[in-house]
């Protein structure tokens, strides 16, 4: 259960939120990753992935993230990114392909 279920949200105020989902409908995180890579090129210019999760695949980077944050309310792979800097994340479909960058 991610933070945003059980009344704990992770603090984004430092960083900006792109919610979104594209018609016609991205189906593999690749995919996903290339429009994601495209929104931070152009809102950020210079820009660093810091993570990402794939919800389809139960993937994340860095991998195994969320193994130390098993009983947390923020998932791993948010809680990376919020502690190293990260300034955009960009959300696909409410959760299904999110992607934390790093402005350079």
């Amino acid at each position: 259960m991610t933070g945003e279920h059980c009344g704990i949200t992770p603090d984004y105020s430092e960083i900006s939120i792109v919610e979104i989902e594209p018609e016609p409908r991205l189906n593999s995180y690749q995919r996903a990753m290339v429009y994601a890579n495209n929104i931070a090129e152009e809102m950020l210019g210079r820009y660093m992935l810091l993570t990402w999760y794939d919800r389809d695949r139960d993937f994340e980077s860095p991998q195994h993230a969320s193994e130390c944050h098993e009983n947390s309310a923020i998932p791993g792979y948010v809680d990376y990114a919020l502690n190293h800097g990260a300034t955009l994340k960009i959300d696909f479909y409410q959760g299904r392909y999110v992607f934390f960058f790093l402005d350079l």
